[in-house]
């Protein structure tokens, strides 16, 4: 019993290892985001992948064990807390990542309307036709 106790710890060691390389990669990938680096984003990303794979491998181990396993000791129960602490961490940076993302993708696009001079506003006339705001930023440059 205690040596399956045992193999469950290292196990969700492993997973924890994961967990803490897949947050320091998210910090660094919102670093990229803000920064605008596009090569760092794919390094990053097929490293999550890679993280991400392993996690569910080890998830799967995990699963095994415990189900053939009556009593979990208190290092089993710590671990299994600090794994979905780590878990929730992850998943909020992930989403501040995503937000991130779809700003830095907004400002983008906005950059590049104005510069192929996209129609800056929409306003509806009396009769409800569409009527867009002007394009004199583009339209007046002389170069």
């Amino acid at each position: 019993m205690a040596d399956h106790n045992h193999l469950i710890a290292s196990k969700l060691t492993q997973q924890v290892s994961c967990l803490e390389s897949i947050a320091a990669l998210l910090d660094d990938e919102l670093t990229a985001i803000a920064a605008k680096r596009g090569e760092g984003l794919k390094s990053i990303a097929q490293q999550k992948i890679s993280l991400l794979q392993q996690i569910q491998t080890i998830d799967k181990d995990v699963q095994k064990l415990v189900a053939h396993n009556e009593s979990q000791d208190d290092e089993v129960s710590a671990l299994i807390k600090q794994v979905n602490t780590l878990l929730t961490s992850c998943k909020k940076k992930n989403d501040v990542n995503a937000h991130a993302a779809h700003q830095a993708q907004l400002s983008v696009k906005q950059l590049k309307d104005i510069l192929i001079g996209a129609p800056s506003s929409m306003t509806y006339d009396q009769g409800g036709s569409v009527i867009q705001g002007d394009k004199k930023i583009v339209h007046n440059l002389k170069a």
